[in-house]
């Protein structure tokens, strides 16, 4: 059995420079001490291609991390950026001030929303949209009398951001250790099955202020939800009095065909959360989707003020690229051009599903996690990693989820052609390293 830990390295990380002169960037989710060893540094994009430093190309498998949805290079969204930084970049939505750029595609995201008489908060992103979501639940139950309903219950091997709350109610446990104590009151429970869902609400049902969780897994590996899974979540929420959340920063704004995955599986929440494809990554921004019944308490007055907000709440130049997005979206029919490539894709998929390194390929939407076998994982701890360095020496960038599978979320607007081009080159990949390991 081979004991190569890394593949051979790109020319331009042979120059020692990399380890006598570090880079002060410290990278997101990332061993410093082995960065530098493999470290790819980005220069531009179009479509689903990218190109680094060294004028290698990469077919972008992941839409950078799930979110360019309309492909790189759109100068429609920089244009949009650059003629709302020349009137008013930005402006604090804190009180009653707003901008009337923000208030527009407030306006527009509700009218996508599957609930009716959306109100919409705006964040920064994933993880701020997820603690907003949190903080208002609790509230909530708080300003109608009853605080005893704070417990935040939430699937095994979810993922729901990295700031306060999205850490304490993670089912992935190694992004919830070694940080002390975390926010209390949260329970998770496994995450197919509604039996222990019910079980659970008849015991605390008074205690519980809402389920969080995410139509598709998708940091956890990409897993689609068991047959009949979320309508039986909704009707045990209202059965229960408990808030239903749904996570959809990855899921929202078209990945599984719809504008949200909520409406994909015929559910209509309390809350969504949104981020990542709403402006196709081009700025950040995040969304809370409340329905009339969250909202009630706090535009009537009951709740005072929500001491509650970020500094670029609804940023104006992201609510521009935010609404140019929307209207591409729309007028170039990416949605529909997602959902076809999502249709080619299960049957172009087909020989991964049959290599010998694949245990499983799972796919949703314009989704997949790509499951690399058991027996290859035990005798080779870093076989996924050696999968995704041989995917980058044949073009192909993709990312390790939780060292058992590789992540596909490719462009919206990605091609039959660019779907073959993946799964050949994938599978060249596969050989190069079952050769390797054998």
């Amino acid at each position: 059995m081979s004991t190569a830990t890394l593949p051979e390295p790109l020319a331009s990380q042979n120059d020692p420079s990399h380890a006598a002169h570090p880079s002060p960037l410290w990278h997101a989710f990332a061993d410093m001490s082995k960065v530098p060893e493999t470290r790819v540094v980005l220069e531009r994009g179009q479509g689903v291609w990218i190109w680094d430093t060294e004028g290698r190309r990469y077919l972008d498998s992941t839409a950078g991390l799930w979110y360019c949805a309309l492909g790189w290079g759109r100068e429609e969204l920089a244009e949009a950026a650059a003629a709302q930084m020349r009137k008013l970049a930005t402006y604090s939505t804190f009180g009653d001030m707003t901008t009337n750029t923000t208030l527009e595609l407030a306006e527009r995201v509700a009218s996508l929303s599957p609930m009716p008489n959306t109100a919409v908060f705006l964040t920064s992103g994933g993880s701020e949209s997820i603690d907003t979501a949190a903080k208002i639940v609790r509230r909530y139950w708080n300003v109608l009398g009853r605080p005893e309903k704070r417990v935040i219950v939430s699937r095994g091997m979810a993922y729901h951001g990295i700031a306060g709350f999205g850490t304490s109610i993670a089912g992935i446990p190694a992004n919830r250790e070694g940080y002390g104590p975390l926010i209390e009151d949260v329970h998770v429970v496994a995450a197919d099955s509604t039996q222990e869902l019910e079980k659970l609400f008849a015991e605390r049902g008074h205690e519980i202020a809402a389920f969080f969780g995410e139509p598709v897994r998708g940091a956890g590996g990409v897993y689609p939800p068991v047959a009949g899974y979320w309508p039986e979540v909704e009707r045990l929420c209202r059965q229960y009095d408990v808030l239903l959340v749904c996570d959809e920063v990855i899921t929202g704004f078209g990945r599984l065909g719809a504008w949200f995955g909520s409406a994909h599986y015929g559910i209509q929440p309390d809350i969504i959360t949104g981020a990542k494809a709403v402006t196709s990554g081009y700025q950040p921004l995040g969304v809370v989707l409340c329905n009339e019944r969250v909202q009630e308490p706090f535009y009537s007055g009951k709740a005072g003020v929500l001491r509650h907000g970020y500094t670029y709440s609804g940023h104006a130049t992201a609510c521009a690229v935010g609404l140019r997005n929307l209207e591409i979206m729309e007028t170039e029919r990416v949605l529909e051009r997602g959902a076809e490539a999502a249709k080619a894709m299960v049957e172009l998929f087909e020989p991964l599903r049959r290599h010998s390194m694949v245990k499983q390929v799972r796919t949703e939407g314009l989704l997949a996690g790509i499951e690399i076998c058991e027996d290859a994982r035990k005798r080779v701890p870093n076989v996924v990693d050696q999968v995704l360095w041989q995917a980058r020496k044949n073009e192909v960038m993709t990312r390790n989820m939780l060292g058992h599978s590789l992540q596909f979320s490719p462009a919206f607007i990605i091609t039959q052609e660019e779907l073959r081009f993946y799964v050949e080159r994938m599978l060249t990949s596969l050989d190069a390293v079952a050769a390797r390991i054998a």
